[in-house]
């Protein structure tokens, strides 16, 4: 699969099944879906259908996303004026092929700093697992709501958001955060 916006890359993944289940490596820190990039953080995150967690963004921090258990959209939506496919969007179905189809890929997503990225469960449940290269700062991660007009993108009517999702969060200063 191909990357529709600069600096998000997006690679297929392979499954060894076996009678007693499959192996599945996700990524290697010497390929180019890691180059340049550093491991901070490992995090887990559990999800019911309807789940919407948009609109997030980095000064910094890289992300990995890995979806094995469940069917997730992931959005992706390039806010870098500097970028050449400023306010490109793209969007994925992810998660297990073997249970919800072809159309539903099996894959590890590098997401550039500021590339909104969102995602809204399709499955009964969903687990996201995702690699930061930074530890978490809410100094560096600044938010849209999930359903602001500066991004054209509808979620389903019944989606589910937190608190954080349902406003706009610009960090004061996360330059700063550069040692």
């Amino acid at each position: 699969m191909e990357a529709k916006i600069f600096g998000v890359e997006i690679k297929d993944l392979k499954s060894f099944p076996d009678g007693r289940g499959f192996f599945r490596e996700i990524f290697r820190h010497n390929e180019p879906l890691f180059e340049g990039g550093k491991f901070a953080q490992w995090s887990h995150s559990k999800m019911q259908k309807d789940v919407v967690k948009a609109w997030h963004y980095h000064h910094l921090q890289t992300d990995w996303w890995y979806v094995p258990l469940g069917q997730v959209q992931v959005v992706l939506y390039d806010y870098r004026e500097e970028s050449p496919t400023y306010l490109t969007k793209q969007e994925i179905i992810v998660g297990e092929t073997d249970t919800y189809g072809i159309d539903t890929k099996e894959v590890c997503i590098r997401i550039p700093p500021g590339v909104l990225h969102a995602c809204q469960v399709l499955s009964p449940i969903a687990h996201l697992f995702y690699i930061t290269s930074e530890i978490y700062n809410p100094e560096d991660e600044g938010r849209f709501a999930y359903n602001s007009p500066l991004i054209p993108h509808e979620w389903t009517p019944d989606a589910i958001t937190s608190e954080k999702d349902r406003v706009d969060y610009i960090p004061k200063n996360p330059r700063k955060l550069c040692n």
